[in-house]
């Protein structure tokens, strides 16, 4: 045996072009066998374990986002259509039309059963047919062709505002906002899901449609356009909306681009007839209606609805609203110090862009980030005991740093979302995330427990040493920015502009907001932590009751 190999060896040694020739097409080779295995539509390795789903607190991978083109004729084309190759051995024509045909039918009352549970947050809608030359959903797409999961699908195109979630070839992701294809069969969305077992996702060029149920409207988008609801006529409509313009052949986009030629944010669809407008005392958007009283199809669209004469589908525009855009520093010094005080990662920097809108003034800080200043937060530069600012952020807690203000507006976010906020901000930026190395590593076990006793004594210490303190829950602000933010503006002692605060509430999001896209699958909180937090909770809790203010929200609690 020795011999052979050393006869080999001066073999290749002699012409060392055969053996690199014969080593380039072994891994040629190996390289085609593994992207076959990973694109194409049936099991790898027929009986290898499956991996855990989505959720189950391995680590995931990053969900990327591809727009694809309409017209784009070669999209994931060869990929997406199985082996390279045809086998040599010819199936028997029966095997589609019997065992394939029972397998399909069991995943496809399997995925029907799944597809009734997710009816709270979504509807199917049916099978469609789709090609890469006229996509069915033309919004953005994502791929994952190992963990792709129904919910993964939907909560993403949810993220983004679109109406539509689709799945195909078991792996892709679709969103859009109207469907344009006619139906398919339903067994011929048979697909297994990637990532989740009993569930279909879609068929070959044939895609499994949800319409998302969305809790929160006012984040669904119709293109560069924000959804705001369904409104009933005001009474002075020439006043609150003043351009108007008839259109036989409405839709949606005309609507909006008529407007947005107008340089109004808002646009209103009545029936037939286009309305835009600012959004002032007269015609608040606060009273939303029942969108099935607007829900009448556009003339010139046939998968929209484009609301009556007297109940108003209304969209924001792409147009900045100007009137709460002017800001500048206090004309004279101010001798009263008021702070901003807050948790890390509690919204602070969120809270400081709506007072500046809200009052038109800069806002201090206790610190000096460079990152802020340069987003258009100027009074960042100023030292905090300068007087030019209408309010100074801090994070700080103790008698002393705390006894250095006059009043103080608290603002205390739930310490799950809190703790979570913070230590994306720690290791990825305001508007960055923590990589998934971070949250599975000892980073951040030793992160929640160094800040989470300082959620709690953070608040206990203002509350305690604090003067005239205005409490203020993050998740009060989301749900009621108007009334919380009127309260904030009044303790600074500024006199409300009404059409100001309904200025801001169309601003409202800046650039000081995470996208959803990267968010965490699984739960970072093991049962440890989730008792050592309650704890903290309840202690919070009984302190603002003990001064008479509300307690915590409820769900601070985990259910």
């Amino acid at each position: 045996m020795a011999k052979f190999l050393v006869k080999f060896q001066r073999y290749f040694r002699r012409r060392p072009v055969r053996f690199f020739t014969l080593l380039a097409l072994y891994l040629a080779a190996g390289s085609l066998v593994f992207l076959h295995a990973g694109f194409t539509g049936e099991p790898r390795v027929a009986g290898s374990p499956r991996g855990p789903a989505a959720g189950e607190g391995q680590e995931l991978p990053y969900l990327g986002v591809m727009q694809l083109s309409r017209g784009f004729p070669g999209a994931a084309g060869g990929r997406r259509r199985g082996p390279w190759f045809k086998s040599t051995a010819k199936e028997p024509a029966e095997r589609s039309k019997a065992g394939d045909y029972g397998a399909a039918r069991s995943r496809l009352l399997k995925g029907r059963s799944g597809r009734e549970k997710d009816e709270d947050r979504a509807k199917y809608i049916g099978c469609y047919v789709d090609s890469t030359r006229r996509r069915t959903l033309r919004g953005v797409s994502f791929l994952d062709y190992k963990k792709m999961t129904v919910f993964r699908c939907q909560d993403n195109c949810a993220e983004r505002g679109y109406l539509y979630a689709g799945l195909e070839f078991g792996a892709e992701c679709y969103c859009g906002h109207k469907v344009q294809a006619p139906n398919a069969s339903e067994l011929e969305c048979n697909m297994p899901c990637k990532g989740e077992r009993g569930s279909t996702c879609g068929g070959a060029n044939r895609l499994s449609i949800y319409r998302l149920e969305l809790a929160q409207e006012s984040a669904r988008r119709h293109g560069s356009a924000v959804f705001r609801g369904c409104f009933r006529r005001p009474d002075n409509v020439s006043i609150a909306l003043p351009a108007s313009q008839p259109m036989p052949n409405m839709s949606v986009d005309k609507c909006v681009d008529f407007c947005t030629e107008k340089e109004y944010p808002l646009s209103a669809l009545a029936g037939t007839a286009c309305l835009c407008g600012f959004p002032t005392t007269l015609f608040t958007l606060h009273e939303r209606e029942d969108e099935q009283l607007c829900a009448q199809r556009c003339p010139g669209e046939e998968f929209e609805s484009c609301g009556t004469p007297e109940f108003l589908l209304v969209y924001q525009t792409q147009v900045q609203d100007n009137r709460c855009m002017d800001r500048r520093f206090l004309p004279t010094r101010s001798k009263q110090l008021v702070a901003l005080a807050s948790f890390p990662g509690a919204g602070n920097t969120w809270a400081r862009h709506l007072i500046e809108l809200a009052t038109g003034f800069y806002t201090g800080s206790y610190y000096f980030d460079g990152s802020l200043y340069n987003k258009g937060f100027k009074g960042e530069r100023d030292h905090w005991r300068s007087g030019r600012t209408i309010c100074i952020k801090t994070h700080e807690s103790g008698q002393k740093e705390i006894e250095s203000f006059d009043s103080a507006i608290l603002l205390i976010r739930n310490p799950y979302k809190a703790l979570m906020a913070e230590f994306n901000r720690k290791y990825g930026g305001h508007i960055g995330f923590a990589a998934h190395a971070h949250w599975k590593g000892k980073e951040w076990p030793e992160f929640v427990a160094n800040y989470a006793p300082w959620w709690a004594t953070h608040t206990l210490d203002w509350l305690r040493y604090g003067r005239k303190v205005l409490v203020v829950h993050f998740e009060d602000l989301k749900r009621d920015l108007f009334a919380q933010l009127k309260r904030m503006v009044g303790l600074l002692g500024i006199a409300a502009c009404e059409d100001r605060l309904l200025c801001v509430e169309g601003q409202k999001d800046g650039n000081f907001k995470r996208s959803g896209l990267r968010k965490l699958e699984y739960d970072p909180y093991t049962p440890e932590m989730r008792k050592m937090i309650s704890g903290y909770i309840k202690t919070v809790d009984a302190a603002l009751k003990l001064r008479n203010l509300s307690g915590v929200p409820e769900d601070y609690y985990p259910r």
